[in-house]
């Protein structure tokens, strides 16, 4: 489970304004905080099929984020995957 301040940290990062809690950006962050968090978990307990689906699932959501910020608005898209280390 992603603590407050982690996830105020990603909030941080990459908001637009200071109430900013729902752009696409703020939830790939969110995100990949996350997946971070679970791929450790993972990695630990091999046989927790579970945390795995979920893995997978939280996986495809940022996948389908970042491919609509792409279509969208694509300077902010590059940003993001910049900032966060992400491949593309």
């Amino acid at each position: 489970m992603i603590t407050k301040e982690k996830k105020a940290e990603a909030i941080s990062k990459m908001a637009r304004s200071k109430k900013d809690v729902g752009s696409p950006e703020v939830q790939v962050a969110i995100l990949t905080e996350r997946i971070k968090e679970v791929t450790e978990h993972v990695k630990e307990n091999k046989h927790d099929f579970m945390a795995r689906r979920g893995l997978m699932q939280m996986v495809g959501k940022r996948k389908r984020l970042l491919k609509y910020l792409e279509k969208t608005d694509f300077e902010t898209y590059k940003k993001t995957v910049s900032k966060l280390g992400l491949r593309k």
